[in-house]
């Protein structure tokens, strides 16, 4: 059993943490991920943006294998499920144009692709036009129900 006194301690640190992700100015329900890191860090965002790698000379066929195994290994089960389920359904039958604005939309952070699927953030001025994230806002809505798995890597 741990003293009092340090009991106290970890429950007042935690508390601190828990009231700075919950004190925001913009009423944002969703938490401020920059105070998660240490303070010596110094951040200019919580998320930095780094350039995609280029790959000029990528088939369409090593493209389209690249972005299925991109869309179900994000780090985020959420959006692996949500992304992951939507390539199989779609990628197929994507063209060259279709599958450069998906290869750009896996660039985003996880959790605000999630979001803006699941229409919990406002999606960004560059998103609002694009069809390949309104394919899927639309597959998030699962409207007929379907319980969702990942699907194999493997070619079936």
């Amino acid at each position: 059993m741990l003293p009092t006194i340090l009991r106290r301690s970890a429950l007042t640190r935690s508390l601190s943490t828990s009231h700075a992700l919950l004190k925001r100015k913009d009423n944002d329900p969703y938490p401020d991920l920059g105070v998660r890191h240490a303070p010596q860090m110094e951040l200019d965002e919580p998320y930095p943006n780094l350039p995609p790698i280029p790959r000029p000379d990528e088939t369409i066929e090593n493209k389209r294998a690249r972005l299925v195994y991109q869309s179900r290994k994000r780090g985020i089960l959420e959006t692996d499920l949500l992304l992951s389920t939507f390539a199989k359904e779609h990628l197929d039958k994507f063209s060259a144009d279709e599958l450069q604005e998906y290869d750009a939309l896996l660039d985003e952070p996880d959790w605000d692709i999630f979001y803006w699927a699941t229409n919990n953030k406002p999606v960004p001025a560059e998103w609002k036009e694009s069809k390949v994230l309104d394919m899927i806002r639309e597959h998030a809505k699962n409207e007929k129900k379907v319980v969702l798995r990942m699907p194999d890597l493997g070619k079936e």
